[in-house]
């Protein structure tokens, strides 16, 4: 592998050499993928010694966190580092980084190929509009709802599924324009407070404790609780506390925010 100009990897086909760099290049790509969009640690990390076991590296060496990924070949100077900017949900491309994992296994791709292959999943896998994502926000805040109530309250549904698309849509934007987890879920859950509080003043809902339950819901990080408790059962203690820590903190924003409304305002 050679590097041009524009700092780009120019990959060569040669199956009687192992190229290193641009095995671990490409296993890089796969991991920040597939960190960046909520995969346990795990599970990046057989994906990496997979991908580069069938390249030629059998006896590589790998370090994961939620903020950076280490990559390097046991018994040689050097390592590789891919740093993580994001993080977000989306198991569509962690999907299709298992598949091309195991198309790479079977021979049906060169290294190339799945480097390149790699790339087009991180800039181009498509995702549902950003319209059907509120509407389901709103429907599942009220169905939500209706379970926590534990019964039917059709008068409070459409409030709930307003104030729980109203959440979702406040912290997808602001989220956007600040890159901050925290803040945006804070704005988020006072936003639904502030609704909610509405609601019942203007007696178009009754019970603001079961439509701000089922509202706050799809704000609650549970993908990334569900992965810190299964990154700590399966040994991987820095990778589990940070997510833990992280997980915890976008909870205590999420619930700052409606506490706020309650003792400031309802």
């Amino acid at each position: 592998m050679t590097k041009s100009a524009n700092n780009s990897y120019q990959f060569q086909e040669n199956p009687d050499h192992v190229d290193h760099d641009q095995i671990i290049d490409t296993c890089l790509i796969a991991g920040r993928i597939m960190v960046e969009n909520g995969s346990e640690t795990y599970r990046v990390e057989d994906t990496m010694h997979r991908i580069a076991q069938n390249a030629g590296i059998p006896n590589s060496t790998l370090f994961t966190t939620p903020t950076g990924i280490f990559m390097g070949v046991e018994n040689e100077c050097g390592m590789q580092i891919r740093e993580i900017h994001k993080r977000d949900i989306n198991l569509e491309k962690i999907s299709r980084v298992n598949q091309l994992s195991r198309s790479f296994a079977s021979g049906n791709l060169t290294l190339p190929q799945l480097h390149q292959y790699l790339i087009q999943v991180e800039q181009n896998t498509s995702s549902f509009p950003l319209w059907m994502q509120i509407f389901s926000a709103g429907i599942i805040s009220g169905m939500l709802m209706i379970i926590f109530a534990g019964k039917f309250d059709w008068f409070d549904f459409p409030m709930a599924c307003l104030l729980g698309a109203v959440g979702y849509a406040s912290n997808h934007y602001i989220n956007k324009l600040t890159n901050i987890n925290f803040l945006s879920q804070f704005i988020a859950a006072f936003n639904i407070g502030i609704l909610g509080v509405l609601a019942v003043k203007l007696g178009v809902g009754h019970d603001i404790n079961n439509m701000i339950i089922g509202a706050v819901m799809p704000l609650v990080p549970g993908v990334a609780i569900t992965n810190s408790v299964r990154d700590l059962l399966a040994g991987h203690l820095i990778t589990g506390v940070a997510r833990g820590a992280e997980a915890i903190l976008c909870a205590g924003a999420i619930g700052v925010g409606i506490a706020l409304i309650f003792r400031f305002i309802y």
